[in-house]
């Protein structure tokens, strides 16, 4: 039926209902402000509809030439203008949204009959979205810190700046790739700047438990340490080992997360064992949960994790990245591997993110590294480091939490090599 219309009606017919109603979208909501304001506002219903046919009406008869639009345009600019002196003159307060969304308005007229059409929807939804939110946007913006601005900065430099004009081509004997590498540093980044951006999002909000989450999609070695000096002082031996056995299940989750992105033959290997493994955590943490403590009542959680954007700490982590994978090639082909375990077991005690993600990217078909032993290197690496995370706690915690926490981290760790029978 929707055809027959579009055949029934003349193709500019279409285009300049299509503008009508992107046009009527940004009035609607302009009209909304116009009629709560108690002050001289521009345009509404009617005038953002004439702006969008004016920009389609200078297009079609300069039949699509720049120089023409951009006049038409500077025009437009020109009546908008003056309508913001009188503004300024009428009202003590006055913004220049409205002014900008006719120039935006007079531009989806011009785009529509170039027949970008999905531009021109996009530019006047985004257009109405950022009007509509005004007031949550103004709140964000005073909410935010300036080292919180500069924290997102420096994600868009490791993704939007230099992970574009780096070379996407092996190199070496080792067949580095410096975008690959680049990318598995943005990848880690990622999951733990997002899980950043919520903790700080919900600061101060949610307990223990919460924490023990969002801390262990960060980092549950660092979540651990934390999580065990704070249980020194407050005598809650369930609730603390059973949030450190909820960061050590997060871990299990991320690492799935990263295999997905980068060697879905490991997490066909793997997936099905790190989900059994988060949900055995996770089930051990709930039953200790419904232990209740002698001391009563919910904790507030403390635990903030430090900016993982530091251009100093990706650049590190991406010369240990390389290192590992030549660590791994070496071991590999000079001990064999009963070595590639040793040395997953080893350096899982150090830091499991980039050994694991160096055989990520060296194991598969084609691949340095067996897809076999690259995944049961990665289930020795997990357990290795869920036993370090044990001694952590055995370590920092007081004598009930640490004793408790220690077995639950060892079950666990024994338990993650329980897949190795059928890899190897």
């Amino acid at each position: 039926m929707l055809t027959e219309f579009y055949r029934w009606l003349p193709p500019e017919g279409v285009k300049i209902l299509l503008v009508l109603f992107l046009s009527f979208l940004t009035g609607l909501q302009r009209e909304e402000r116009k009629a709560a304001a108690d002050h001289y506002w521009f345009g509404g219903v009617r005038t953002f509809p004439l702006i969008g046919l004016v920009g389609y009406a200078m297009a079609l008869l300069a039949h699509g030439e720049l120089l023409p639009i951009t006049l038409g345009f500077g025009v437009v600019g020109g009546f908008l203008m003056i309508s913001y002196r009188h503004k300024l003159a009428t009202s003590g307060t006055a913004g220049v949204t409205t002014e900008m969304s006719g120039l935006a308005t007079y531009l989806v007229g011009a785009l529509v009959y170039s027949e970008q059409f999905w531009i021109a929807t996009t530019l006047s939804v985004a257009g109405v979205l950022l009007l509509e939110l005004k007031d949550a946007l103004e709140n964000l913006a005073k909410r935010a810190a300036a080292d919180e601005i500069l924290t997102l900065t420096k994600f868009l430099l490791l993704t939007a700046v230099i992970l574009p004009v780096l070379p996407n081509q092996a190199f070496g004997t080792f067949q580095i790739n410096p975008f690959e590498t680049w990318l598995v540093v943005v990848a880690v980044s990622g999951i733990s700047y997002g899980s950043y951006v919520i903790q700080k999002v919900t600061h101060g909000k949610g307990g223990v438990a919460l924490s023990a989450v969002l801390g262990g999609a960060y980092s549950s070695t660092a979540t651990t340490i934390a999580l065990s000096r704070r249980a020194a002082r407050e005598n809650r031996p369930n609730l603390f080992s059973a949030a450190i056995l909820v960061a050590s299940g997060m871990m299990f989750l991320r690492l799935t997360a990263l295999l997905a992105i980068f060697n879905h033959s490991l997490l066909q290997a793997l997936g099905l064992p790190f989900a059994a493994l988060a949900a055995a955590a996770w089930l051990g943490a709930w039953f200790l949960f419904r232990r209740p403590d002698s001391k009563p009542g919910e904790l507030k959680r403390e635990y903030e994790p430090h900016n993982p954007l530091e251009v100093r700490t990706a650049l590190l982590f991406a010369l240990v990245f390389v290192v590992m994978l030549v660590i791994t090639r070496l071991t590999l082909v000079h001990l064999g591997r009963a070595g590639v375990y040793g040395l997953a077991a080893l350096l899982g005690m150090v830091d499991v993110d980039p050994y694991i993600m160096g055989v990520a990217k060296s194991a598969g078909a084609g691949m340095m590294t067996p897809l076999q032993v690259g995944a049961a290197a990665i289930l020795v690496a997990a357990s290795s480091n869920n036993l370090l995370k044990g001694i952590y706690a055995f370590s920092l915690c007081d004598r009930a939490t640490g004793r408790r926490s220690l077995f639950l981290l060892a079950g666990l760790a024994a338990l993650g090599l329980v897949p190795l029978f059928w890899l190897a």
